[in-house]
């Protein structure tokens, strides 16, 4: 099992990043979600820069940000910068296209879109928009091709492990372990937070750590399945009843505002109720109980943990979870 971490991408992250490597987490993964964070690749590079050993990489891409040819020099550059460290996670989106009001995309448009980046990072000539396109890039402007990174697969459903399977290295899946990914490389997303001696879920720091995560259950649920999913969730329907209020054409911007880093105003009224519901889906408990809680997400097939910190202590928590995991062992 390894231990990575993943972060709301933010200024403050290659801070952060450098700190992960001196516990012992084997990689980070940043977010990519512009409407919400800074630029991925801005913020990995600098992150590459403050550290020698800890692996990186975006998760996930959302293809319909960036034409392909953008991302594969992007990876290009960050793989000169940090030789060997680079793993690359794309999907078909959720908060990155959510937040702008779009629908995830379909899985044959980013099958098409992986095949295309994984052309150039190959040195191949690829077809986009109709057009023949290769990396033209010479010495001194980005890693020489071929460029072997691993390419892992967001995917939550039947379609995207089919991608998984034909084109990823791995898949990249959140808060739901996949055991039937034909990889064997499963990353799993996880959330939580190590309570402190004698602490419960009420105290003002556990609800600052583990309820943005928390919130996203309203977020996911809602947005994939409807009012009557998320009305069955504790506080689900004082929360929608909140979202409601805003006009349709905006309500994406009430829903997603703060994703995984703070409870936005919609939210927070919710939160306390919806925590303990969350935390039994979550690595969220006292110290000793974590050891237990890893082992069935193995058991489940899970060969990397990567968690996400949240709230006001990023080092506390990232220290917290990596003694609570044992990295230091």
């Amino acid at each position: 099992m390894d231990f990575s971490c993943a972060f709301a991408t933010s200024s403050n992250t290659p801070a952060h990043v450098e700190l992960a490597e001196t516990l012992g987490y084997a990689r980070a993964w940043l977010y990519d979600s512009p409407a919400l964070y800074p630029d991925v690749w801005m913020i990995l590079t600098r992150c590459a820069e403050r550290t020698s050993r800890i692996g990186l990489g975006p998760g996930v891409l959302v293809p319909s940000l960036r034409h392909p040819m953008v991302n594969a020099a992007a990876i290009a550059e960050l793989v000169s910068q940090a030789p060997g460290r680079v793993a690359v996670a794309v999907g078909s989106g959720f908060t990155g296209r959510m937040s702008l009001g779009q629908r995830p995309m379909p899985w044959r448009q980013v099958a098409e879109y992986v095949r295309c980046l994984k052309a150039l990072l190959a040195g191949d000539t690829a077809v986009w928009d109709g057009a023949r396109i290769g990396m033209l890039q010479l010495p001194g402007f980005g890693a020489q091709r071929p460029i072997e990174v691993p390419i892992l697969i967001g995917a939550d459903g039947p379609k995207g492990l089919a991608v998984a399977a034909e084109l990823g290295d791995g898949v990249f899946s959140a808060a739901v372990p996949q055991p039937d990914a034909a990889k064997a490389w499963r990353a799993l997303l996880c959330f939580g937070t190590v309570l402190d001696e004698g602490e419960d879920l009420a105290s003002p720091r556990a609800i600052d750590a583990a309820g943005p995560a928390a919130a996203v259950l309203y977020h996911a649920m809602y947005e994939r399945g409807g009012a009557d999913a998320v009305d069955a969730l504790p506080g689900g329907r004082g929360w929608r009843e909140a979202i409601e209020a805003h006009p349709k054409d905006e309500r994406h911007l009430a829903i997603h505002t703060g994703h995984l880093v703070k409870a936005n105003p919609s939210d927070a009224p919710h939160i306390a109720d919806l925590i303990p519901f969350a935390a039994s889906m979550a690595l969220t408990g006292p110290a000793a109980q974590l050891p237990d809680k890893i082992a069935g997400l193995a058991a489940q097939g899970v060969t990397e943990i990567v968690y996400q910190p949240a709230g006001s202590d990023i080092e506390r928590e990232l220290t917290a979870f990596a003694s609570a995991a044992g990295l230091a062992d």
